[in-house]
């Protein structure tokens, strides 16, 4: 079953930013042991990215989107739920938090895992909510690129999510989409073979 489209949603219950997800997923949850085990053995054997770290960041991105919360994780000055990226980047551009650099690294994580969950496990979902949106001009690939890459200039190596992790993801940005597109044809058709898309 597909979760939902981005669309525009508000709640004027939060304060504007960008907000965490309220019940993180236990580490010893089931779910988290399946997708670590699905997207390893995926991007080890069938797309050729060996490198523990990029795999356990890309099962714990699938586990976090499993919460309504990711989704939504961003929010304006009204309080409005931004599901655009569009939206997303003109907070970004035009809000003047004190702390710039921790606001800016937050935020643009969040679109760049934004658009590497949509674009490489629900892409049928973002043709489809695409038209007449305001998403329609963006490239999820080029503003998931360049949303990582800004990550990895404003995070330390010595971070527990460390700068290389996000300069990978922004370069190897492809191959993680095409990645989680074979993972989520694990978990929905375990019976088909290599390189049967669903999409």
């Amino acid at each position: 079953m597909c979760p939902a489209a981005p669309r525009g949603g508000g709640d004027a219950g939060y304060r504007h930013g960008i907000h965490e997800i309220m019940e993180p997923v236990n580490r010893d949850h089931p779910l988290r042991h399946l997708f670590a085990g699905l997207v390893e053995h995926t991007f080890f054997t069938e797309v050729g990215l060996c490198d523990p770290h990029l795999t356990e960041y890309l099962a714990d991105l699938l586990v976090d989107f499993t919460h309504v919360d990711k989704f939504q994780a961003i929010s304006n000055a009204q309080g409005k739920r931004l599901e655009q990226i569009a939206a997303m980047l003109s907070l970004v551009a035009n809000d003047q938090p004190k702390d710039r650099a921790d606001r800016d690294r937050k935020m643009y994580r969040h679109i760049g895992d934004y658009t590497l969950f949509w674009a490489g496990v629900y892409p049928e979902q973002l043709r489809r909510a695409s038209a007449g949106a305001s998403d329609l001009l963006l490239s999820y690939v080029t503003q998931g690129k360049q949303s990582y890459a800004i990550v990895s200039e404003l995070a330390d190596e010595s971070d527990t999510l460390p700068a290389s992790l996000f300069r990978h993801l922004s370069e190897d940005f492809e191959y993680c989409l095409y990645g989680l597109g074979l993972v989520r044809r694990e978990w929905e058709h375990p019976e088909a073979g290599p390189g049967e898309l669903l999409y």
